[in-house]
């Protein structure tokens, strides 16, 4: 347990909220910037003396359920509610394993966009869902099974995933997708699906290889990008990403500029469906997940 940096950490992110910020009333005038300590024991439903001791470096080790009680109270998100476990000596709570149910709350936005290519991942790039627009884009890959079924598993192992992306885009695209596997291999650890797969890229691929001995890590979506559609030809879009709480899930939207030829690319292949092209992006869906 690290008392110094857990009182360090406590203190400034109670200092960064407000009151509104928790359903808290504003009040009197406060002499001091964020939450008092008494409300932030009371939001964690703890005693005002223990929270003060925690961050006057005194208090005893804090049990799992305490920390999980401040992470809630400071509003923490998921990387520094870990890293909060992890300076008090706690391992930080284990990560649900990888779903193939689409989160509700995802589905419900993915449904409401029928105009522009929107879909969502696992975090090992798995195409959970797309919509039309989108598997006329990327095509269907419904059809694939085991680890296949990763964007990530196909970008190092089948030269046709490739073809969606410009040439000179590609080795930027390829520590894209690493970086992001090792943030899931993070998540869920040497016995997992993301081990595995990190296990067959790295016999299948000395690309892969190279690039996982860098060790760089990244869950980066948004991003400007060309795509090369292999009827209707390169496609400007932005890529906007929608998080589950607990980030094994995601929600991509590809808009393009609007009156732009690219915004009528898309509008064609959402009109036109996947159908027509068939079989010419069928490996391609998930790299949509790079930078």
């Amino acid at each position: 347990m690290d008392r110094t940096a857990l009182a360090d950490f406590l203190r400034r992110h109670r200092e960064a909220l407000r009151p509104e910020d928790v359903g808290l009333p504003q009040g009197a005038r406060r002499r001091a910037p964020g939450l008092r300590r008494e409300e932030v024991a009371s939001l964690a439903v703890m005693s005002t003396d223990y929270y003060t001791r925690l961050e006057q470096r005194r208090a005893p080790q804090p049990s799992a359920h305490i920390l999980g009680s401040l992470a809630r109270a400071l509003r923490l998100t998921g990387d520094e509610r870990d890293y909060l476990y992890r300076i008090a000596g706690h391992n930080a709570p284990a990560a649900p394993s990888a779903s193939p149910h689409v989160a509700p709350a995802l589905l419900r936005v993915l449904d409401r966009l029928a105009d522009t290519p929107a879909l969502v991942l696992s975090d090992l790039g798995e195409t959970l869902v797309q919509n039309r627009p989108a598997a006329a884009l990327f095509g269907d890959t419904s059809h694939l099974t085991g680890l296949a079924r990763s964007g990530i598993h196909r970008w190092f192992t089948d030269p046709a995933a490739r073809t969606l992306y410009p040439e000179e885009d590609r080795d930027r695209q390829s520590r894209a997708q690493v970086a992001s596997l090792r943030a899931a291999y993070g998540v869920h650890g040497p016995h997992s699906r993301a081990a595995e797969l990190v296990r067959v890229l790295g016999r299948a691929s000395d690309e892969f290889a190279d690039l996982w001995a860098r060790h760089e890590v990244a869950r980066r979506f948004e991003d400007h990008k060309t795509l090369v559609h292999p009827e209707v030809g390169p496609i400007e879009v932005d890529c906007q990403a929608l998080f589950t709480e607990d980030q094994s899930q995601v929600l991509l939207v590809l808009t393009a500029a609007p009156r732009s030829e690219s915004e009528e690319k898309l509008r064609l292949l959402a009109v036109l469906g996947h159908d027509r092209f068939a079989g010419t992006a069928a490996t391609a869906t998930a790299t949509a997940t790079d930078h």
